[in-house]
């Protein structure tokens, strides 16, 4: 009773506080939403230099409004179906209508087909991962890669090389781009998650020396740092499956001496 007398705020202020609290990670997934209506818009327009980094800006965005939740524990029913409706927009059907106005659109019926089979595969993927994430005990993987990752490969490839394909030959370039990520999709093959990796580096400066250096290559050359970063993550299960095969096998253990 004592604490309610010094507490400036009544009981209708805390409810509002609380209130904001819980829209504030919906106010990030709603900035999500936006930049992949805007990458669609900007698409739609041939503008595909200033469509492209609009999937990378959802890509923040729907990584922080998860950490928010988590971290304001307004984590909610209603915050997750927004999310993954958010995520069909931005890494979905803006990916597959960027790609269509890169390259695919010159391709005439195989390209509107391809680009909805990379719409398909992630509202699948995402569908998936609904499901899974409840009952999945190993959260250190990804079953299939990741949405926001997959639609990264096509927004980094148009903004490092943002000049139409014309013609059959070069449009066909823009059918790998888009089908390699959607099949990776709906793969069964693993994706490293980076929220459970532990590099061990306790309190020191290493992680935030290395997040200045990212940003600052990213100023340098963005359009080549995003190309190497997106593809690195696509190849990454296939060059750990690699290593797993050339690591040696420990042997058996000696057999014990004879007294």
């Amino acid at each position: 009773m004592m604490a309610n007398l010094f507490d400036p705020r009544t009981p209708g202020q805390d409810r509002k506080f609380r209130r904001g609290i819980y829209l504030l990670p919906s106010l990030f997934t709603v900035g999500n939403m936006f930049c992949g209506y805007a990458c669609v818009v900007y698409s739609m327009r041939g503008d595909v230099t200033i469509a492209a980094p609009f999937i990378g800006i959802a890509f923040l965005l729907d990584s922080l409004d998860g950490h928010i939740a988590r971290l304001t524990k307004t984590t909610s029913a209603f915050g997750v179906e927004l999310d993954s409706l958010a995520d069909v927009i931005s890494f979905g059907i803006a990916p597959a209508v960027l790609a269509f106005a890169w390259g695919l659109g010159d391709l005439g019926r195989v390209g509107w087909a391809v680009g909805f089979i990379y719409l398909g595969s992630a509202a699948m993927r995402l569908a998936r991962f609904n499901i899974q994430s409840a009952t999945q005990l190993d959260k250190r993987y990804f079953v299939g890669m990741p949405s926001p990752a997959a639609a990264s490969v096509t927004a980094a490839t148009v903004y490092a090389w943002p000049y139409t394909l014309g013609g059959y030959p070069r449009a066909a370039v823009a059918i790998g781009v888009v089908l390699v990520p959607a099949i990776l999709m709906v793969s069964r093959i693993r994706f490293r998650s980076f929220k459970t990796i532990n590099f061990g580096w306790g309190l020191s400066y290493v992680p935030l020396f290395l997040f200045i250096v990212l940003i600052t290559l990213i100023a340098l050359s963005p359009g080549i740092t995003l190309v190497i970063l997106a593809y690195g993550y696509l190849l990454s299960p296939f060059i750990a499956m690699a290593a797993a095969k050339l690591r040696p096998r420990p042997t058996g253990a000696p057999p014990a001496a004879s007294l």
